[in-house]
């Protein structure tokens, strides 16, 4: 399985496709997109406006990681729905919980 994040000394880059406005705030699975990138789903209930949707997504992933929100920022795509999420942290520790919060939602 292709993988939606890339490893950095300092921790990883993870790739996003986000749905704002949505029903529930949820980590879908991953996708792999029309040009070939692979993507972690996620989609928040928050409006696309003012940063919003960002800052639940920064939220989203903080949770499902168990890991603060202020070690994770959006280094790219601020205003697209495709985002880089840049986690800050210990390399080994976050692969392991990206895979199995992955594999938990990916059929």
């Amino acid at each position: 399985m292709t993988r939606p994040w890339r490893e950095r000394a300092d921790g990883l880059d993870l790739f996003v496709r986000l749905t704002p406005k949505s029903a529930r705030d949820a980590l879908e699975g991953v996708e792999i997109l029309g040009d070939g990138h692979c993507v972690l789903k996620c989609r928040v209930r928050a409006v696309p406006e003012d940063g919003k949707a960002n800052a639940a997504l920064v939220a989203l992933v903080a949770k499902q990681l168990k890991t603060p929100a202020s070690r994770i920022d959006v280094v790219a795509g601020a205003t697209s729905r495709s985002k880089t999420l840049r986690i800050q942290g210990e390399v080994l520790a976050l692969v392991e919980k990206l895979e199995h919060l992955v594999a938990a939602r990916t059929p």
